[in-house]
């Protein structure tokens, strides 16, 4: 069973409209700062052994030990109070990495910051997200 290649005439154009897409272009400093986070409530998950010592998107490497996490739009360096809304318990991390890339989730926490929210075992619990001045 062989795929004819003339179908695939569609694909270039794909490509093409998807690197026009502005989603990926960093944000202006302007629009940053006024980024509506404080008190933004959602579902977090963590990320731990299996990125550590990979490069962050800002360029660091993960260190899952360290209280850090990935937001899709806050700048790098910001940091952010995340409380784990089942437990009350808050710890406050900074920014330094994109994502999450799962459906439904607003921040990924390193496996330091979800330890100490009691997370470990639900894996993915509903938090609140505060950006700190």
């Amino acid at each position: 069973m062989t795929f004819p290649l003339r179908w695939l005439w569609w694909l270039p154009l794909l490509l093409l409209a998807q690197s026009c897409s502005t989603d990926f272009l960093p944000a202006s400093p302007a629009s940053t700062q006024t980024t509506p986070v404080a008190g933004v409530q959602g579902m977090a998950s963590y990320y731990g052994a299996r990125h550590h010592g990979r490069k962050t998107a800002s360029g660091e490497r993960f260190n899952q030990h360290a209280l850090t996490a990935a937001h899709r739009t806050l700048p790098f360096g910001t940091r952010v109070r995340v409380t784990n809304l089942n437990n009350q318990k808050s710890v406050i991390v900074r920014i330094n990495d994109r994502g999450p890339y799962a459906k439904g989730r607003i921040i990924d926490l390193s496996a330091q910051a979800a330890r100490e929210l009691n997370m470990i075992r639900a894996g993915v619990v509903p938090v609140r997200v505060e950006r700190l001045e």
